[in-house]
């Protein structure tokens, strides 16, 4: 699903060293999830008060360079999320060890207990979004606006989601690799186990967990 892109109007508050991804990549489209309901939560995550991406100057430039490459074949970026509030991440733990709330289960974990994703790495507590320069994105055919067949959705915690998994086909997996070539390329590290998460290897910010609203 990708949602159209909304005009909203910034806070312009960021920290030195961050920047909003739009201003940086426009051409990318954006599905800021947590802003919304339609996530393994499903509410508005904590700490996101605006449908807005933003990172580290440093990874937006590297994320532009990824961009411009893989628009001249054929390609635009799909945002989904990029920094991330400790207190998004504390809204996950919490949620996490309400074993009452599973109403996004069928969608997002249908053959996992939820109080098993940390063991299994799908969530933590510490995230490497909180540092600013990790994000959570996918492609979109730049003809169509479409989304590219990742043989999978974004936030799904299981086997399917991981790289490498014969789960899928050969051109979902040749899509997957078209991204994550890309991605690292331009200085960025995959994570085995969301096809979709990606963290820029040399960050700027490698031990500072931020708090600051999206906004």
């Amino acid at each position: 699903m990708v949602v159209p892109e909304l005009k909203v109007e910034k806070k312009n508050a960021l920290p030195k060293g961050f920047v909003y991804l739009d201003d940086i990549i426009p051409s990318a489209h954006y599905d800021i999830r947590y802003y919304g309901e339609y996530n393994f939560v499903g509410k508005r995550i904590d700490g996101y008060k605006a449908p807005l991406a933003i990172m580290s100057l440093k990874g937006a430039t590297a994320l532009k360079k990824v961009s411009d490459e893989l628009e001249k074949k054929g390609y635009l970026l799909l945002i989904y999320d990029a920094y991330r509030p400790q207190k998004g991440v504390n809204d996950f733990v919490r949620w996490s060890k309400d074993a009452k709330d599973t109403k996004m289960k069928k969608e997002f974990y249908p053959l996992l207990n939820k109080r098993n994703l940390f063991n299994m790495g799908f969530i933590s507590s510490k995230s490497g979004h909180t540092r600013g320069s990790t994000v959570d994105l996918s492609l979109v055919h730049k003809s169509t606006g479409k989304a590219v067949d990742m043989g999978g959705p974004f936030d799904f915690f299981g086997d399917i989601s991981y790289h490498g998994t014969k789960l899928i086909s050969k051109q979902q997996t040749a899509n997957r690799n078209l991204l994550k070539n890309a991605m690292v390329k331009y200085g960025f590290k995959p994570y085995s186990k969301e096809w979709w998460h990606y963290s820029l290897m040399n960050e700027p910010f490698p031990k500072q967990y931020f708090n600051f609203d999206v906004e």
